[in-house]
């Protein structure tokens, strides 16, 4: 192979395979829906990609080239279409994963929340350390400004997707397991298969290798050969946290209490505690995080000293609790959350970092079937806003539903300020609006408009 070509190379996870195969040597080119802020640099890299559907883009060479893609592309798109018909070497995103990760020791963070933070966290300090690691990455780390990180040191860090059951091309020697709430209910149906599939994941962690899984978190584990800790941040479990304390700005600091365990190097090493770590980004839900992120790096076998010191420097990830404004007057936040329990942490972390101010929260839902699904428990969620600014669905890679509208959340949030308006409505709406904390949550576009609402709000504190 001297050619790969990616159909749907803007994503997140597509772009940093992208990247890999390109400073590995090879020619790398590929398709992709709307430019971005992603394929913007991926292309000041080298990459050559095109936005319209056109097969004459895809190298001729069919032996010599291998075809990426991404699960979220239609099936009769005209290139999957072509390269199917024309016998070139196809795969997913996540086969091509799998078998980089194949060659190294993995270290998998899966989980319907939180895994982002979790594998950047976890990536971050072993780069910190200077024992470096290799990490895919799906978020933008604040730290190093991309996706994927490259090391000589044969580790990778992976987050592990369960989205169209990707991370079952994964056999880590070390996984987290953050959580396992209904989600992909348009691919798994319904919580009970959402949960097989995470035990079928742990189950197929090594047998020398261990599970870090959340307290309270049940899988079947029957089947499970590798040892298995838990992790908490607010109860005793085998890595945990205490003597936590918020101290100024929301930041956290607390003792991280840890068993005697096995490294993937086969070193025995003896329990004890990592006192006084301050975590560098605020929010119980990052501090949480952390004690799974931490517990796999000692696995990994990085020092306790190590670890305290990369995550006190540790600067999160872009558009994961992502604070663009912060002064007396008004704050912005920008939150990925698509899912109920991601915006009720969020807010929870919010009121617990700025105590009597007054929320207002901005919300695109993501995915037809999404809304369809969680409705109620959407309206539940952002119940817990003084204010809600509600906008339409984001598509993304679905056709609509009948009855399906953003109206379905919007009619039983119980809060009285509240409105439904378009996109385009976002920025004269805040206009009008005396402000406190703003936040902005969504896995769609809403992203696009960040910079706006940040000079708007900044021209407000004026």
């Amino acid at each position: 192979m001297k050619n790969v070509y990616f159909i749907g190379i803007g994503g997140i996870g597509m772009s940093a395979i992208a990247r890999y195969y390109k400073y590995a040597g090879y020619n790398v080119s590929g398709y992709d829906k709307t430019p971005s802020k992603l394929t913007k640099a991926l292309e000041d890299e080298g990459i050559y990609i095109h936005f319209t559907e056109d097969i004459n883009y895809i190298p001729k060479e069919i032996e010599q080239t291998l075809v990426i893609y991404t699960p979220a592309i239609p099936k009769d798109m005209a290139e999957l279409v072509y390269a199917q018909e024309k016998g070139y070497k196809l795969i997913k995103r996540s086969r091509a994963l799998g078998e980089i990760a194949s060659m190294q020791k993995c270290l998998a963070i899966a989980g319907t929340h939180g895994k982002t933070t979790t594998s950047t966290m976890l990536a971050h300090l072993f780069t910190h350390s200077k024992i470096g690691c290799n990490a895919f990455l799906g978020g933008i780390s604040k730290n190093y400004h991309t996706n994927l990180l490259l090391s000589k040191n044969p580790v990778l860090v992976a987050e592990a997707d369960e989205f169209d059951r990707s991370f079952l091309q994964l056999f880590p020697d070390v996984a987290v397991i953050t959580s396992t709430d209904a989600d992909h209910l348009d691919i798994y149906g319904d919580v009970c298969t959402i949960k097989a599939a995470f035990a079928e994941f742990a189950s197929q962690i090594k047998e020398s290798g261990s599970l870090v899984l959340k307290k309270g978190v049940s899988i079947d584990a029957s089947n499970i050969k590798a040892k298995v800790y838990s992790y908490s941040f607010n109860e005793t479990a085998d890595f945990y946290a205490k003597n936590a304390e918020v101290i100024e700005g929301g930041y956290y600091k607390f003792d991280i209490v840890y068993p005697s365990y096995t490294t993937i190097y086969g070193e025995n090493i003896s329990g004890g505690e990592i006192s006084g770590c301050v975590l560098g980004v605020p929010g119980w839900v990052n501090a949480e995080n952390a004690i799974a992120a931490s517990a796999t790096a000692l696995l990994g076998g990085l020092s306790p000293q190590d670890i305290k010191e990369a995550l006190k420097v540790f600067s999160g990830v872009e558009r994961r609790f992502d604070i663009h404004l912060n002064t007396p007057k008004i704050t912005y936040i920008d939150d990925y959350a698509h899912h109920p329990k991601e915006i009720s942490s969020a807010i929870s972390s919010i009121r617990n970092i700025f105590p009597g101010r007054k929320l207002c929260g901005i919300f695109q839902p993501h995915l037809y079937t999404r809304t369809r699904d969680f409705a109620a428990e959407f309206a539940e969620s952002l119940s817990q806003l003084d204010e809600l600014i509600l906008l339409d669905i984001y598509p993304a890679r679905e056709l609509p539903i009948e009855g399906v509208t953003s109206e379905i959340i919007f009619n039983d949030v119980t809060i009285e300020n509240k409105v439904l308006i378009h996109k385009e409505e976002v920025l004269d709406t805040l206009e009008k609006r005396e402000l406190d904390v703003v936040i902005t949550f969504g896995a769609g576009d809403i992203d696009r408009l960040i910079p706006s609402i940040k000079e708007l709000l900044q021209n407000k504190t004026r």
